[in-house]
């Protein structure tokens, strides 16, 4: 029998449940073909020594250096720019821009801060130089190296001190200490946290990529996500133009924030007015579509909700087919217009779709709902200068939201003229937008499609 510092361990690679042996599927989170064999590496102990004595909390505040990329979208998602000494965690679908976005900053960032070491675990050198010759992504300051030794990475940045280190990805680069494969949770577990440790210890800054499984979430254990500073999130469809940046964790900003890319031929291109970008190719005087005022951040963002609404084949039942609003969210505004607005949507397939490939998952979006589904329903439209936005409740009542004021300044900017919205809004008429407030989506119905 094997001594029990030698027994190997069987990891999970989903969850990082830990067996004494093989199993084909996971007991804990019911992955398929998940458990691998990872050794046991045992450590020497080190003595414990303190490297800084505490701080009194009332002690005064040195504020963190902020260095803008000069991207404004990139910059916007992360709250004015890059910390240093930070560890930020990128990803993203296969072919959605990755590699290009981080090409991009890098090059920008080092004709402002200085040194930038890009690490590509996966494409060799002359590949990484193709690309940045294309998008002209080229700078002096700008270093490629191809390298999936942690140890060697690290020798590397000792050598250089770059101010930025880009990692491409963190699922390819491993640590020799570990006989453990590159990707597994063990390897990403022990180089993240090293990662971090030289990131807080020099003052550098990191940002790795993360690949995602086929649920869409980052692969890996759920410690990656826990351990860096800030997590993005790149996504966008791969057959239309459009990329979208979040920040699902932020310690340094907010996470509600949102950066518009456009995927041209040169590269991503920044969309500075997304309103302009998701309208402009809006319908006008066609029924089934709406114009809904949703807040990314403290961004406004005008977008169309289409709807389309048919008669069910054979009698079945009725499809709801969504995408880009939460299905729940419609579901409820569907089942208010039937009950308290009289349509008769239990025979009818529904379609609702936002243009632009945008998600959104506020509840100001109710009203917008709503109206495109009402107006494909009767074939009327809705006015082409108006923008609605409101929460509608279980009775049909229509709730206030937040920032009306910002969302009425956008709906001025892009030349609407009427605004619906729920009566209790706490706001004053803005320049030449006319305001109709309701209290009820019947009346709502009434103010828009007074024929039908």
């Amino acid at each position: 029998m094997l001594p029990k510092q030698n027994r190997p361990t069987y990891v999970c690679q989903e969850c990082g449940a830990i067996t004494i042996k093989w199993m084909g599927r996971c007991p804990t989170c019911d992955a398929w073909n998940s458990i691998i064999e990872e050794a046991v590496v045992s450590t020497p102990s080190h003595a414990v020594s303190v490297s800084q004595p505490p701080v009194c909390i009332t002690a005064s505040l040195e504020d963190a250096e902020r260095q803008a990329t000069g991207w404004g979208e990139f910059d916007r998602v992360l709250g004015g720019g890059i910390i240093t000494g930070s560890l930020i965690l990128l990803g993203g679908e296969p072919g959605v821009g990755k590699s290009t976005l981080l090409l991009q900053v890098a090059r920008a960032y080092a004709e402002r801060w200085g040194k930038v070491l890009y690490i590509s675990a996966e494409e060799s050198v002359r590949q990484v130089q193709l690309r940045a010759h294309r998008l002209g992504a080229v700078c002096e300051n700008l270093y490629v190296l191809n390298e999936t030794d942690l140890t060697a990475i690290l020798a590397q940045v000792d050598t250089m001190q770059p101010q930025l280190i880009v990692i491409d990805s963190i699922q390819t680069v491993a640590c020799a200490e570990l006989s453990s494969a590159a990707g597994s949770i063990s390897q990403v577990t022990a180089c993240t946290q090293r990662l971090m440790q030289v990131a807080k210890s020099t003052n550098t800054t990191f940002i790795i990529v993360g690949h995602v499984n086929k649920a869409g979430a980052l692969a890996g254990p759920k410690v990656l996500e826990h351990a860096v500073d800030v997590v993005l999130s790149f996504e966008g469809e791969k057959h239309t133009p459009y990329r979208l940046l979040r920040a699902t964790k932020n310690r340094h900003g907010s996470t509600y924030e949102l950066g518009v890319f456009t995927m041209e031929e040169q590269g991503l291109v920044e969309v500075a007015n997304p309103s302009a970008c998701f309208l402009a190719e809006r319908p006008e005087g066609t029924p089934g579509t709406a114009v809904v005022a949703c807040m990314e951040g403290m961004r406004p963002v005008l977008v169309e909700v289409q709807a389309l609404v048919s008669v069910a084949p054979f009698g079945g039942t009725p499809r709801r087919q969504m995408a880009g609003v939460d299905r729940n969210r419609a579901a409820i505004v569907l089942a208010v217009l039937e009950k308290r607005a009289g349509l008769q949507l239990q025979t009818q397939d529904v379609y609702i779709n936002v243009a632009g490939g945008l998600a959104i998952d506020e509840p100001a979006a109710d009203l917008g709902i709503a109206l495109a589904v009402a107006s494909s329903y009767r074939g009327l439209s809705l006015p082409p200068s108006t923008l609605v936005f409101g929460e509608i409740g279980l009775a049909g009542e229509l709730r206030s939201v937040a920032h009306t004021q910002r969302r009425l300044a956008e709906a001025e900017a892009m030349g609407f003229s009427n605004c619906v919205i729920p009566q209790r809004s706490s706001c004053t008429t803005r320049g030449n937008i006319k305001l109709v407030k309701v209290a009820r989506l019947l009346h709502a119905l009434e103010a828009t499609l007074p024929s039908g």
